[in-house]
Formats: structure tokens, C-alpha cells, sequence
């Protein structure tokens, strides 16, 4: 029996605002009609009153007694970020890996990675009794230091040096596994990220991270 060769190299990146355009609480929020309260909360943990997981678990809270039918609402109106078919096209021709981490929710991320072709992938879960949400997330959060920790666990399950680690994001909480990896992409990001990574793309197309990886250009 053949045995596929391992994986050249390893790339990871963040999902809300990375992957995609947007930010998967904001539109379930919308559907809940608690937009504003999720914006409040959001710029509470930008001042630094509330960590990322107690930010992320109050405004799960606001999603209390939404139908689990808002997961196809909102899958559909999900705008993925230019370049990423481009991108997962041009890793796995270079025989490497991609895998998305996400601060955000399995409901949405296992469908969207699915279609994409994204090889891993790690996210939150929304707590679901008799087919309504329950303002709370299921299991452990998906925060920083589980970021760094899915990158490190893919890279050696692949057997990927972490030498060959590539690690894409935005924001803060996207710092641990970018210092972790080998090359530290911040992408259209906030400017402590941008100021911390190695490069940054500051045009919303995600195939310009292949000449950075000598894969085209």
C-alpha cells in the first residue's frame, strides 16, 4: 500500500474577519436582535474590562432561546475573503496543509470548511437544548491559548516541523499562535498585531499570502 508523503509546511488562520469577511456573533446577534448589546461588549473587552472568554460566553448570553434554524440563516449570508480558493489551491499544490482556528462556532465553521477544502479545523460550540440555543457555549473555549495549541498539535500530528508553520490573523487574540509559528502574517489588522507579526497584507485578498510563501509571483 502507497504511503502519501507528509506535508511540506503548515498554515493556519484565523476565521471571523480573516477567512471571512465578517464576525459570525454579529450576525447571529442581528438574528437575536441584540446587535448593540454585542457591539457594547465587544468594545468592553477592547478597553480591556473583559478577557476573551468572558467577553465571548456574555455575548453567547444574548443569543438565549434563538432556533438552531438561524445556523442556515446565517451560513448563507457568509462572505468568504478573497483569494481563499486561490490560496487552499496553491498550499495543497505545494503539498502542504491549511486549517482555520475560530474564536467562533463549529455550527458555521464546519460547513464553510467543508466547502472550502480546509484540511483542520478547531471552533467554539453553541449549547443547543430541544432545538433552541441556550445562551452558552458547549465545552471549552476556543481562546488564545487554543489557538496556539491547534497549531502546535496539527503541525506535529502532520509531522511539520514547527519551522514550516505559517500563522495568519487579525487581532489579539490571534497573537500566541502567531508568535508560535515560524512566519506571522497580520492580515488587514489591528495595529498591535500588525506592529507584532512578521509581514502584514493590508488588501483584503488572501492569494497575496502566496508569494510570501515563494508560491507564486
Amino acid at each position: 500500500m502507497s504511503v502519501s508523503p507528509p506535508a511540506r509546511f503548515l498554515v493556519v488562520l484565523d476565521v471571523d474577519s480573516t477567512l471571512i469577511h465578517d464576525e459570525v456573533i454579529e450576525l447571529l446577534a442581528a438574528h437575536a436582535g441584540t446587535g448593540q448589546l454585542v457591539a457594547d461588549i465587544t468594545q468592553r473587552a477592547m478597553r480591556g474590562e473583559l478577557d476573551f472568554e468572558q467577553s465571548l460566553r456574555e455575548r453567547v448570553g444574548t443569543l438565549r432561546g434563538l432556533s438552531e434554524s438561524v445556523f442556515g440563516d446565517v451560513a448563507g449570508r457568509i462572505r468568504v475573503t478573497d483569494g481563499v480558493p486561490e490560496l487552499v489551491a496553491g498550499v495543497h499544490a505545494a503539498r502542504g496543509l491549511i486549517g482555520v482556528v475560530s474564536g467562533g462556532f463549529h455550527e458555521l465553521v464546519d460547513g464553510l470548511a467543508t466547502r472550502l477544502g480546509i484540511d483542520r479545523w478547531r471552533a467554539n460550540r453553541l449549547a443547543v437544548a430541544d432545538g433552541v440555543l441556550t445562551g452558552g457555549v458547549d465545552g471549552d473555549v476556543v481562546d488564545a491559548v487554543a489557538k496556539e495549541r491547534a497549531l502546535r498539535g496539527w503541525a506535529a500530528e502532520a509531522g511539520v516541523p514547527m519551522t514550516r508553520t505559517v500563522a495568519i490573523g487579525d487581532g489579539a487574540n490571534d497573537l500566541r499562535m502567531m508568535r508560535a509559528a515560524a512566519l506571522s502574517v497580520a492580515f488587514c489588522a489591528k495595529p498591535a498585531v500588525r506592529a507584532a507579526a512578521d509581514l502584514a497584507i493590508d488588501t483584503r485578498d488572501l492569494s497575496q499570502v502566496l508569494p510570501l510563501l515563494g508560491l507564486r509571483g
